[in-house]
């Protein structure tokens, strides 16, 4: 039998061969698609976000389980597809304008994949009116907005303006690191995140 507890062990191990062999089994054993991502995959990133949270683990760590868990999903998204599995939500990422800082969103968006979301990731540089256009296209229902120069956090209340007057309905969450929950209530924020795994609480918390 695929052993699911050890298959959430890889990922938080980021031993890309023993997830992809043990999702490859459990599949193959008829182990439904959606029990191998929230008993093996998820459980594996949730403790990721935990222990990361914690400042037991750090980038490095979360990108190799990241890593695993994606190998992983390669394998296991055709037979999530083909069984009707739907994501847990839609969400957008990206950098604001003027802003060319993607380590903490390239994290935010592992976490998001890691927790059962399906993510776009609009890039760096993003300009309100590319937001508001991707948000659109995408049916978003949680969008992150990120920035690490202070010169760049008008930029966040930007493009908040513009999908409020776009009629989205969208929630919208900023991070980075000169942002606060402050300033993320004076812009009309939905909700602001400290760091990456906080990001997946504080997108599943809007969505229910």
């Amino acid at each position: 039998m695929a052993d699911l507890k050890a298959l959430s062990q890889a990922i938080i191990k980021g031993d890309q061969m023993t997830a992809t062999k043990i999702t490859q089994q459990a599949i193959s054993e008829g182990v439904a698609p959606g029990t191998i991502l929230e008993d093996g995959l998820i459980a594996g990133m949730n403790t990721i976000g935990v222990r990361f949270k914690a400042n037991e683990v750090y980038i490095p760590e979360v990108l190799i389980a990241a890593r695993a868990m994606k190998n992983a999903m390669a394998i296991l998204e055709p037979k999530l597809v083909a069984a009707g599995v739907k994501p847990r939500g839609k969400a957008l990422m990206g950098t604001v304008q003027g802003d060319l800082h993607d380590i903490g969103k390239n994290l935010v968006v592992m976490m998001l994949k890691g927790a059962g979301f399906e993510v776009m990731d609009a890039g760096v540089d993003v300009s309100p009116d590319a937001f508001v256009a991707k948000v659109r296209d995408s049916g978003a229902q949680v969008v992150g907005l990120s920035a690490l120069l202070t010169t760049t956090m008008p930029s966040m209340e930007k493009t908040i303006a513009a999908i409020r007057e776009a009629g989205l309905k969208a929630k919208v969450i900023i991070g980075g690191a000169p942002v606060t929950q402050e300033y993320a209530n004076k812009i009309g924020a939905d909700g602001y995140a400290p760091d990456a795994a906080s990001a997946v609480d504080v997108a599943k918390s809007l969505l229910n």
